[in-house]
């Protein structure tokens, strides 16, 4: 059986990962962590093979985390979480040892098959970060995701943060954090040409 750990600081998140690898009779979650420095400190003595690990932790970098991993114990697999699908982050974690990229707003088959793949040392890419980089070969505007396309929505009904996080049923946080991924995404400085560009290039 695979034994894997799970970095991650949002509570649904957790939640919903750990009841996606409880009905698989393949992969094990030994542990969870919220902090990079106890990840770092449960590995002196267990290292799993797999470790499902969040781009942005309440003490550090995921990226800079997934690095010092990889220099510290190199037979462990790395599959990157997260809310973002930027080119730029997807290769930096790549290029710092992660061999899958997984969105938190993908399919449960796509985060068992990203566990399986990569502790079988293979790449793994969830469907929106291949369509991403299919985009980007082709010099196409980056794709929405789900959950970016619906943040996305509500912000061109000019709701505020704060209600977009209640209809959406997530921390304000969280759709800050959308907010704030979008603009760098689109290269864009600020909401008004967000909602420019969207309606230009038809991406709502």
């Amino acid at each position: 059986m695979l034994q894997i750990f799970l970095v991650e600081d949002h509570p649904l998140v957790i939640e919903g990962i750990q009841a996606i690898l409880a009905e698989s009779r393949e992969i094990n979650c030994a542990a969870v962590f919220k902090y990079g420095k106890d990840v770092l400190l449960k590995l002196k003595s267990f290292q799993p093979d797999v470790i499902v690990m969040d781009i942005n932790l309440p003490d550090c970098s995921g990226i800079d985390l997934c690095k010092e991993v990889k220099e510290k114990y190199p037979a462990v697999n790395i599959v990157a979480l997260s809310i973002t699908n930027q080119a730029a982050i997807i290769k930096k974690m790549m290029d710092n040892g992660a061999k899958g990229f997984v969105l938190k707003d993908a399919a449960q088959h796509e985060i068992i098959a990203a566990i399986k793949m990569v502790a079988a040392r293979k790449s793994y890419f969830s469907y929106s970060v291949t369509r991403l980089l299919k985009d980007q070969a082709k010099n196409k505007l980056p794709s929405l995701t789900r959950r970016e396309r619906k943040v996305l929505e509500k912000i061109a009904d000019g709701l505020t943060n704060a209600r977009i996080a209640e209809l959406l049923f997530v921390d304000v946080s969280t759709i800050k954090s959308h907010r704030q991924n979008l603009l760098a995404k689109y290269n864009v400085q600020n909401t008004a040409a967000l909602i420019k560009l969207a309606i230009t290039e038809k991406l709502l």
